[in-house]
């Protein structure tokens, strides 16, 4: 019996479908235009195209997962629910006084964020925890209902809660997020303590506050997509891409939307594991270059880089997410010029909807797409494999009138100018990436860029050029990359819990109480809390195992450093052990330590991976790489010709030397001259100087 899985991720510009035929081992790609108003709408035509394309029974289907930026884009647009916040008494400016942070050090006249509730939605009730986990203050049950009834007379949709030293014991709001349930039907109530128990208040309260502001609106969503999906005949659970490059049932989805805001690059980053492993590459640089934006990302030893610091639009987000910086344009991003005459691109989009020049659809505003066609890279009528055919000529027409605004002139400025904005988007790209690794310590000679994104392929050789990285790897799909992503994950959550306790040897020998035998139960109570929800995660999900940090520091340090504990010390743990990893660990980011003196934890994290039956990725035919044509192309000036290859032809083994092109359905590869691209056992592209070592 045939049994397919099919990953989806939700762009703005396209909706990506990767089909999984786990029998044959399989895989096949479809790209649907995005609809912005409703994106379950794509999804079911998509799904019919699956069915259409490649003879597939949906019913067949025994697992969907699904990215989607529904939640990110309602948190940056501000389109989320009418929502009021509930705090303890005197506590009513939390979001108000934030940080007390100028937005920007240098200019006095930034204007702050404006806070997600307006202060007359935000109610004091008196109720409050002591630091040590002790109830201050409760209220009664005439102040609940005085306090509902205010709620509802503000006709909000959502509420969040969050109450002082909640983070250590989250019964008192519990008993007030419950009484405000039963009083108030409809209304959605997000606690902070059941979302994120992490101390720092105003963070916490921020989580709580956007997992309540998004709820309605993903709720809403989910309904429609399992409509659609179970209209087309499928009968499998949908899963949902979440930030830690996990995945999560739909049913801890509608609670807790809040962890899939970022779930669309995570899953890319997931997918350059697998395809960096074969390749033998543990150490990357992930380069997914869509229509609006580019992200970067890490991995290391074949793992993703973590980090619980992050932004979401205006608001910082304090939950474990996979590292990703934006670093600059993508496919749509504008080309403009500035009150000194200066060609700038991006930060701007075109976005789907007219799109740039070249796609025909009333759009007047050259995008860095409209440059590649013009300079001969992308060849328009086997864009998307012949299904959409661009306009030269109006994309033409459109940089010519920008390339009198910078200078250009003569029968070739549209060209000029094309080939300016690219360099100018390469050395802003670059310069971000090398400032980001600068910040982390890494060599980019020492990573290779693994380029994917409907863009990414395309402009990877120049920005590598231009970074000074000596090696891309591009994989099969490259477009459909995210997709594929969320179809490889294993369900996975985070769970926090603050613990500042003093741990080690030389804190006993400085008389200090040793703090692990309480960190060690509250680690237990983790485990065991994380194995009951992993173990109702539906029936795919098989063993799971559990990965261990603590946040350390010096005492009296103001930073933290995450440290991991390995699978194989997990064992037997203790605190001598742990801080012994601290130390190590500081001394490889600062060149010191000091081992005679005590460690302090202030955070526990445990996160639990349920294992899915995995995927198995199909070896590529071997094969000779032959050109199916050669065109001519504008490159530093001058018009060169190319061969140019069908990327279904370049079989494993298979060496393409440079200056090609590259062409597949959901991407165009460009390589430089001097470079030469070597096929893997996956069909993999490994691009390098030609007289590389």
């Amino acid at each position: 019996m045939a049994r397919h899985r099919i990953g989806i991720d939700v762009g703005g510009t396209f909706t990506d479908f990767v089909l999984v035929d786990m029998t044959e081992t399989r895989l096949e790609f479809h790209k649907e235009p995005s609809v912005p108003d409703d994106p379950s709408a794509a999804v079911e035509r998509g799904m019919r195209a699956l069915v259409e394309t490649f003879e597939v029974s949906l019913g067949d289907v025994e697992l969907v997962v699904h990215g989607t930026t529904i939640g990110l884009n309602a948190i940056i647009q501000r389109r989320g629910a009418r929502m009021a916040l509930v705090v303890s008494k005197g506590n009513r400016d939390v979001l108000e006084l934030a940080r007390l942070r100028l937005p920007s050090s240098y200019d006095f006249t930034a204007p702050r964020e404006i806070p997600l509730v307006p202060r007359d939605r935000v109610f004091e009730v008196g109720a409050r925890m002591r630091s040590d986990g002790s109830v201050d203050e409760e209220p009664g049950r005439s102040e609940l209902e005085t306090l509902a009834a205010r709620l509802r007379g503000a006709e909000v949709d959502a509420v969040a809660v969050m109450l002082l030293n909640a983070y250590r014991d989250g019964s008192l709001e519990r008993a007030v997020s419950g009484a405000l349930r039963a009083a108030l039907p409809g209304v959605q109530v997000s606690e902070s303590s059941a979302i994120w128990p992490e101390v720092r208040e105003y963070e916490r309260c921020l989580v709580a506050a956007l997992n309540a502001y998004i709820q309605p609106l993903m709720t809403g969503y989910l309904d429609r997509l399992e409509a659609r999906v179970e209209g087309q005949g499928v009968a499998a659970p949908i899963y949902i891409t979440a930030n830690n490059g996990g995945t999560l049932s739909v049913a801890t989805a509608r609670e807790r939307p809040i962890e899939t805001v970022l779930s669309g690059p995570a899953s890319g980053v997931v997918a350059s594991t697998r395809v960096g492993e074969v390749a033998n590459q543990p150490r990357l640089i992930t380069f997914d270059m869509g229509g609006t934006s580019t992200d970067i990302s890490l991995c290391q030893a074949g793992v993703p880089e973590f980090t619980a610091s992050t932004e979401v639009g205006d608001f910082p987000l304090m939950m474990p997410v996979v590292n990703v910086s934006a670093i600059g344009a993508g496919g749509g991003s504008i080309l403009w010029v500035d009150a000194q005459g200066l060609l700038k691109v991006g930060p701007v989009s075109v976005g789907a909807d007219p799109g740039p020049v070249c796609y025909g659809r009333g759009g007047t505003v050259p995008a860095i797409t409209d440059c590649y066609l013009v300079l001969g890279v992308i060849d328009a009528a086997r864009f998307l494999d012949g299904r959409m055919a661009l306009d030269v000529e109006a994309a033409e027409a459109a940089l010519c009138g920008l390339a009198e605004r910078v200078g250009f002139s003569g029968p070739d400025r549209a060209r000029e100018v094309a080939a300016a904005a690219l360099r100018v988007a390469s050395a802003k790209m670059a310069a971000e990436i090398t400032k980001l690794l600068a910040q982390t310590g890494v060599d980019p000679r020492q990573y290779s860029l693994l380029a994917y994104g409907g863009a990414g392929p395309t402009h990877a050789n120049l920005l590598v050029r231009e970074a000074g990285i000596r090696s891309v790897l591009i994989p099969t799909a490259p477009g459909t990359f995210c997709a594929l992503g969320a179809v490889l994950a294993d369900v996975r959550r985070d769970y926090v819990r603050t613990a500042q306790h003093l741990i080690g040897t030389a804190a006993v020998l400085d008389g200090e109480p040793d703090g692990w035998p309480a960190i060690a139960a509250m680690l237990e109570a983790l485990e065991d809390e994380a194995g009951a929800w992993v173990s109702h995660e539906g029936a795919l999900v098989g063993t799971h195992d559990f990965v261990v940090s603590f946040n350390l520091r010096y005492p009296s340090q103001a930073y933290e450093l995450t440290v991991i504990v390995p699978s194989d010390l997990r064992s037997g743990l203790d605190g001598g052990t742990v801080a012994r990893l601290f130390h190590e660990e500081h001394h490889r980011r600062y060149g010191f330590s000091d081992p005679a003196t005590p460690v302090q934890t202030t955070t526990i994290r445990l996160g639990v991976i349920g294992k899915v039956a995995p995927v198995d990725l199909p070896d590529a035919a071997p094969g000779r790489a032959e050109p199916r044509g050669r065109r001519p192309i504008w490159f530093e000036g001058e018009r060169i010709p190319v061969d140019v290859f069908a990327r279904a032809e370049v079989g494993a083994g298979a060496v393409v030397h440079g200056p090609a092109i590259i062409e597949q359905a959901d991407t165009t590869t460009f390589l430089l001259p001097g470079w030469e691209a070597r096929a893997d056992r996956l069909g993999t592209l490994s691009l390098a100087e030609a007289d590389a070592p």
